[in-house]
């Protein structure tokens, strides 16, 4: 017997409409009238229909099969809330047959009825106030009826029995309320059932229902309404009017902010000076020229540049190397910039202030890889204190 994917996820679908009708179920007053229902469908059995020869050591040449009837439910509900109800009732889910011609020659036919009794609990996902979506749970006490009869080779398999059995079913659908009484509701629901044709079996219904809700919605009871004798308001008192004050006049807009002074700014040493040297060369005279070029528009409050150095090299060398070179920085910006010597201070560090982190660049030799790695803590800071002119 071969299922259909109605087997999974309906029955997701059906899970997701009960757990959402459980949070819209916390916090509502119970209804507690009941219903009445009427459904009529298809229904759809699926089943071994050649397990029957099978059992009788036949195989089955041709088959015709009648899987298709028309299916009824007679049910009552009783609510427990707006959202959740108890179903039972009655279902016939019809006749399903078949007949086959088997090898040895012979022919065999079997009839199946299935009926019975069901209990479920149902919830329901409002989606409008007259439609909503439900899905239900629940068990079956289907009685099963089978007859087979059969000639040639097998005659043998002429029998008939009932079974009786209780298995799970569940279902889901939709319904819309026409008015607080009258419901409709179209629903499809998996009935599992024992020994149709011989096996366990599934059935399913697709039915429309119309449903009776007795009662209605609970109304409050009237209040009869007695106005309150009529009182006239006390008059409003008389306030005298306050003298009309110009308003203050409004602060002068605070000043303009002073524009932001100038920063510190990062010379190479190795494009000022020669590796190990503290004389000047010519693409250092050049970047310092750029950099005057740029102080012609600044009012010069004071300068201070600063010689740094890698760590090659003894502390009290690099000490005395990186002074010379902020000396020549200097001297350019004063003899040839024309900058007052009295604003230009020039002090140097050393190594004790490298650029590079610590790990970058490993080893102490002095070798091209190394010195290029450490170029970046060969430099001069020239920090220019003051603020643009005003043009």
């Amino acid at each position: 017997m071969k299922n259909l994917i109605f087997t999974t996820r309906p029955a997701l679908l059906v899970l997701s409409v009960l757990a959402s009708a459980m949070v819209h179920a916390q916090d509502v007053t119970p209804n507690t009238g009941m219903y009445l229902g009427l459904s009529a469908g298809d229904s759809k059995a699926y089943f071994d229909s050649r397990r029957k020869a099978e059992e009788l050591g036949l195989t089955t040449r041709t088959l015709t099969e009648d899987r298709r009837d028309t299916g009824y439910k007679a049910f009552v509900g009783f609510p427990m809330s707006p959202f959740w109800a108890i179903e039972t009732g009655y279902f016939d889910l019809g006749r399903f047959g078949y007949s086959s011609n088997t090898t040895p020659a012979g022919t065999l036919s079997g009839t199946s009825r299935i009926r019975g009794l069901n209990l479920d609990l149902v919830g329901t996902l409002p989606i409008t106030d007259r439609w909503s979506l439900l899905g239900r749970v629940g068990a079956a006490y289907a009685e099963t009826k089978d007859s087979f009869s059969g000639s040639g080779a097998a005659a043998s398999g002429t029998s008939s029995k009932t079974n009786n059995d209780t298995n799970y079913k569940y279902g889901f659908g939709t319904q819309y309320a026409f008015s607080p009484a009258l419901t409709m509701r179209l629903e499809a629901e998996r009935y599992r059932v024992d020994n149709v044709m011989g096996k366990r079996a599934d059935v399913d219904l697709v039915s429309l229902a119309l449903i009776y809700r007795f009662g209605g919605p609970v109304q409050s009871t009237p209040v009869a309404y007695t106005p309150a004798p009529y009182v006239a308001p006390a008059p409003e008192p008389v306030v005298a009017q306050a003298p009309v004050v110009a308003p203050p006049e409004p602060p002068p807009p605070p000043p303009a902010p002073a524009p932001k002074p100038w920063v510190k700014v990062k010379l190479e040493a190795d494009s000022l000076f020669g590796f190990d040297q503290d004389s000047l060369q010519a693409d250092g005279k050049q970047a310092l020229d750029k950099l005057l070029e740029e102080l012609k528009t600044v009012n010069v409050e004071a300068i201070q540049i600063t010689g740094h150095t890698d760590r090659l090299g003894s502390k009290a060398y690099n000490q005395k190397l990186s002074t010379k070179r902020a000396e020549a920085v200097k001297n350019y910006l004063v003899q040839i910039g024309g900058i007052p010597a009295n604003k230009v201070t020039a002090t140097g560090v050393g190594s004790s202030q490298p650029d590079t982190q610590p790990g970058d660049c490993k080893g102490n030799k002095a070798t091209q890889a190394l010195i290029t790695c450490l170029r970046a803590d060969r430099r001069v800071e020239v920090e220019v204190t003051g603020s643009q002119q005003q043009r």
